[in-house]
């Protein structure tokens, strides 16, 4: 085991005082520590789950993370077409608020799947792939928009 020294001086109260001053060496002794059992990472009154229900959640989780991912490049790409008559800065919101519409019918339908989760990882329900869902949602949306309208470019670029 390491034994670490400890000086130990007092405090000087004149800047300009030099450092010659003996100073006491003191060895401390830190004792070994005991090895602790590991304690279960369930939160407090709850039972354990078994491998057979968190395969369960696991595969639900999954479930509804991929819906959501098809969900955004389905939205996305209906969006388009959907708010085709609607101008300028009005389309844009409309298909943000479709794209918030769809995703709470999302969590509606992940409520309905019966996930048995615990308190702790009752957020998931929403949370899952949220970051996936917007920019998928929003990349389809604009390829599809690019692609419809491609020909109807009077600058730029034309193919």
């Amino acid at each position: 085991m390491a034994k670490f020294k400890k000086k130990k001086s007092e405090p000087t109260v004149d800047p300009n005082a030099s450092k010659s001053e003996p100073t006491e060496d003191i060895s401390t002794e830190i004792p070994e520590t005991e090895k602790s059992e590991p304690i279960p990472e369930t939160p407090s009154g709850e039972p354990p789950i078994s491998v057979a229900e968190k395969s369960e959640k696991d595969r639900k989780l999954n479930k509804l993370f991929w819906m959501r991912i098809a969900l955004a490049v389905i939205a996305g790409t209906a969006a388009t077409f959907i708010f085709e008559d609607i101008e300028g800065e009005e389309r844009r919101w409309a298909s943000i608020g479709f794209m918030i519409v769809i995703f709470f019918g999302t969590v509606i339908v992940a409520k309905g799947m019966k996930m048995q989760l615990p308190s702790s990882d009752r957020k998931k329900v929403v949370t899952q792939a949220i970051g996936s869902y917007v920019f998928l949602y929003l990349f389809s949306w604009i390829v599809s928009y690019t692609l419809t309208h491609l020909g109807t470019v009077s600058s730029g670029i034309n193919i």
